[in-house]
């Protein structure tokens, strides 16, 4: 493949100076459950004697200050949060709150473990980019300490030709401001039914809920169900689960100084309180002509994992929200760019072994798949799954895959679908694309190249992908060839591609 597939010199590594400032609480450590050691902590504070105070926040300063945009806002804010536990509020001088503040603070390092698994899209602003380029937005997947994964972005330009450029992120870096978001009832509905809620009180429940309804509503009427608990022994369960659905729900605003590169999606929902993986955006153009960014991406609590969805016009504000049906199961939920005969399309891997396409009428609750690929090759003979939202061509959809193989070898592979009905298989490849070079297969996780999402520039696929868990590279691929390559390979002769998943 190598007349496919130029790689370019453009490295990511992680830079683990990317630190964000937390709230922490001494004995809620990430990794523990026990009980807060709050109280203990603030008599020891609250005892030094105020010149120590004094001295002590101004080291604080000197040494953290240039880390973040606004230390002492932040000292504030984390003061502000466990204040309910000082005993004297009105005795503490401002220098001693913001010592509190600091000592319920630790810096939390995004990339600290690694950074990769990156997608692509064509940046929303590109006034100035010169002729035969493209300004651009990468998402990655950024983990620190404890393994929790976030999502960072990047932006830079493609082109001309097979040129690229990454803009440095800056050094400081914010999680935004996290608010509560409005509900749609059908999804609260399948969402309820999924997580084994009772009959009875579900349908009490959304009866007192709008097609659309917002958190004091919502709040309304789990107190009108609770308050029948007598005759609706299962009230109390579903009111628990309805309201943990409901913070899966949450809306994120950046402030208008900071640029797309130091914003951080950071877990903030039940569902994702263990990591945000492997977002996969894509520009999606709606059927009046609508242009938004979407992305599934795998939330994880520690136990279970589910795809979930983020939705931004701009990269300042986003919109999460869950996923319900039968194809919205396990990892690797990309979407396609528009809709597809009416309906929103997305490739998918829900039984965890083959990909396949399914369809939604609203974005929010999918129906079950249809497999497309099967992994009957070799070097897929573990598992496929794809590598990002399809690309359309005059050919048909292009899907780029990835296969994992003998020593859980991760490579790339290429599957083109049909434009008008892509549950049918036009071609596949049947060998790799692309398989980590000799200076791509050592790091966190061994033999990886993988992508969340590629780029058409011109007639080059600009596929971004992470090497081994340690770094971010880039390839360009030669798209005409890549074609000709599928035609030659054929249809895939083993599966049905009609069988349901």
């Amino acid at each position: 493949m190598t007349k496919l597939v130029t790689r370019s010199s453009v490295r990511l590594h992680a830079d683990a100076a990317r630190v964000l400032a937390r709230l922490h609480v001494p004995g809620h450590e990430q990794l523990t459950d026990g009980e807060s050691r709050a109280t203990g902590v603030l008599a020891r504070v609250t005892a030094i004697p105020e010149e120590q105070v004094v001295a002590t926040l101004q080291r604080v300063r000197d040494r953290f200050a240039d880390r973040h945009r606004d230390l002492d806002a932040v000292l504030t804010a984390h003061y502000d949060e466990i204040a309910h536990r000082v005993p004297d509020v009105a005795s503490l001088s401002a220098a001693r709150r913001d010592l509190v503040g600091a000592v319920f603070t630790n810096e939390f390092s995004v990339e600290g473990a690694a950074l990769f698994n990156p997608s692509v899209v064509a940046h929303p602003d590109q006034a100035g980019v010169g002729e035969g380029s493209c300004r651009i937005v990468l998402s990655l997947r950024a983990v620190g300490e404890g393994h929790i994964s976030s999502v960072e972005f990047r932006t830079g330009v493609v082109g001309p030709g097979r040129t690229l450029h990454i803009d440095e992120p800056g050094r400081h870096i914010e999680t935004g401001r996290v608010s509560t978001a409005r509900h749609h009832r059908d999804l609260f509905a399948a969402k309820l039914t999924e997580s084994g809620a009772d009959a009875e009180s579900t349908r009490y429940l959304l009866g007192r809920l709008k097609a659309q309804f917002d958190q004091p509503e919502l709040e309304r009427a789990l107190i009108a169900l609770t308050g029948q608990r007598v005759t609706r022994h299962g009230g109390e369960r579903t009111a628990e689960l309805a309201r943990r659905i409901a913070r899966c729900s949450y809306e994120v605003e950046f402030s208008v100084d900071t640029s797309i590169a130091e914003r951080v999606l950071w877990p903030e929902a039940p569902t994702e309180s263990r990591g945000i993986e492997d977002a996969r955006f894509v520009r999606f153009t709606d059927d009046d002509g609508t242009v938004s960014y979407l992305a599934t991406y795998t939330a994880f609590d520690g136990v279970r994992i589910e795809p979930q969805l983020i939705r931004t016009t701009d990269f300042r504000t986003f919109s999460i929200s869950q996923l319900a049906g039968p194809a919205a199961k396990d990892k690797g939920m990309a979407l396609f760019p528009r809709k597809v005969g009416g309906r929103y399309a997305a490739l998918t891997r829900s039984d965890r072994e083959n990909s396949g396409v399914a369809f939604s009428k609203d974005g929010r609750r999918w129906a079950a798949p249809t497999t497309v690929l099967a992994p009957t090759e070799a070097w897929e003979v573990i598992q496929t799954g794809n590598c990002g939202a399809p690309i359309e061509t005059a050919a048909g959809w292009l899907v780029l895959t990835h296969g994992v193989g003998p020593m859980r070898e991760y490579s790339t592979g290429a599957l083109l679908l049909d434009l008008a009905d892509p549950t049918r298989v036009l071609a596949r490849l049947r060998e790799p694309l692309l398989i980590p070079a000799p200076h791509e297969r050592e790091g966190y996780v061994p033999n990886v190249v993988y992508s969340c999402g590629s780029l058409l520039h011109g007639d080059q696929l600009l596929l971004p992908y992470g090497a081994s868990d340690a770094s971010v590279r880039f390839a360009f691929v030669d798209v005409p060839e890549l074609l000709a390559r599928l035609a030659a390979d054929g249809p895939p002769s083993t599966i049905d591609a009609k069988s349901s998943a």
